[in-house]
């Protein structure tokens, strides 16, 4: 429901994107308000990284849909690039009342949360995310890259290895791991990590840091 607002205008080039945004515009001068107009100039604000234009748009859609769905997720969005952290929560707050067991809206506060340094409220919606969607690796990826900030290591490692179980392909994710053991002194087992990923066709030479680690 969300990404129909972008849909349309992610495959465009910058110039493309800018020749539509000059279309939109002449659309909405001429025409009485539309939500779908206004989306869509924003989207494109989005694409061309004007955030500040963007949350404008979102706005002018929300003084005619206060709890239109799209408009609150992506203001969001916009704000956090702005670094208007409460802004954002707010909206991200609101859009959940919108839309309670949203995944990527809960992702976002917690993120934004981390960003104002409310670590407990964005634990808080992790461990939520994590009850409501046990089968996501990004969810336990998302708490244990908290955890592992909060210096909760053993916590860290549970998490990472969720994740690894749900995504085994996630180069990412096993290198995360591997640092959170590195982390817990538990060298051979992060050892063990890096050959595996070697052993799946990850240059060793990229993983030298790691190894570095496990000296």
């Amino acid at each position: 429901m969300l990404l129909s607002s972008v849909s349309a205008v992610s495959a465009q080039t910058p110039g493309q994107w800018r020749d539509s945004l000059s279309v939109i515009n002449r659309r909405i001068a001429s025409s009485p308000y539309s939500s779908d107009l206004h989306l869509r100039k924003a989207a494109i604000n989005l694409e061309l990284r004007q955030w500040e234009y963007a949350a404008d748009e979102y706005g002018i859609v929300l003084d005619h849909e206060p709890k239109n769905p799209a408009a609150l997720f992506y203001r969001a969005y916009a704000n956090t690039n702005l670094r208007r952290y409460d802004l954002a929560r707010r909206d991200y707050e609101s859009f959940l009342g919108v839309v309670p067991r949203s995944m990527e809206a809960m992702l976002g506060l917690a993120h934004v949360c981390v960003k104002m340094q409310r670590t407990s409220e964005a634990m808080d919606h992790l461990n939520r995310l994590v009850e409501l969607y046990p089968d996501s690796a990004v969810v336990y990826a998302s708490r244990a890259s908290l955890e592992r900030d909060l210096s909760s290591y053993d916590a860290a490692l549970y998490d990472w290895t969720q994740a690894c179980r749900l995504a085994p392909d996630n180069t990412d994710f096993a290198i995360s791991r591997t640092d959170v053991l590195l982390l817990l002194g538990r060298k051979d087992e992060a050892r063990g990590e890096l050959d595996a990923l070697v052993g799946r066709g990850v240059p060793r030479g990229a993983l030298r840091e790691w190894y570095e680690r496990c000296r």
